[in-house]
């Protein structure tokens, strides 16, 4: 039963660990992870989807390439490059999804990226865990998992303490041998 559950507390903090990798080592290579919020860019990133995105120069963006860009300050929109106007600086964009062209011009200034990977449905999770309640949960879940990780084995380590300081206790080990003589004692008038 110990190592069942060893097993488990131990499975569950390696995914817990990835998780976190996965939400923010991106992050120290540069890269920016965002949630996929609508459907625009449907198949290729999903409406839940993690989409991670590196930084890239205007020059080096191509027709066909999806890039990230700003739409105002807290607004942040995956489109594919339709055409490209290098004279005014701007890309012409449009949704993989939608029919029509994006009704404005994108800025070259206005590039954030473009998206290097994805991973389904890790948008929510992202997103959850950036308001308030998800960091409560997230941490609390995470020193609820540490907690029953290492509790046992510290518990274990009090019991083998109290069971290695009854065995030194000259007293019980006299009261365990005189049984023992007792015993013998018995059987010999038997």
């Amino acid at each position: 039963m110990k190592k069942i559950y060893h097993i488990l507390t131990s499975l569950i903090l390696v995914i817990l660990i990835a998780l976190a990798a996965i939400l923010f080592l991106p992050k120290l290579l540069g890269m920016t992870p965002l949630a996929v919020l609508s459907g625009s860019m449907e198949p290729t990133y999903h409406v839940g989807s993690l989409i991670y995105v590196k930084d890239a120069d205007p020059q080096d963006v191509q027709i066909g390439d999806p890039i990230t860009f700003k739409i105002s300050d807290d607004t942040m929109v995956t489109h594919r490059v339709v055409a490209i106007d290098t004279e005014a600086q701007t890309f012409q964009t449009k949704g993989d999804a939608n029919d029509n062209v994006d009704g404005g011009a994108v800025a070259y200034e206005n590039l954030v990226g473009k998206p290097v990977f994805t991973i389904p449905y890790m948008g929510y999770l992202a997103v959850y865990a950036n308001t308030t309640t998800g960091m409560i949960v997230m941490v609390t879940v995470i020193l609820v998992i540490l907690i029953l990780t290492f509790l046992p084995d510290f518990l274990m380590k009090d019991d083998d303490e109290e069971e290695k300081e009854t065995k030194k206790d000259p007293r019980r080990e006299r009261t365990a041998e005189s049984k023992k003589t007792d015993t013998q004692k018995r059987k010999k008038k038997e």
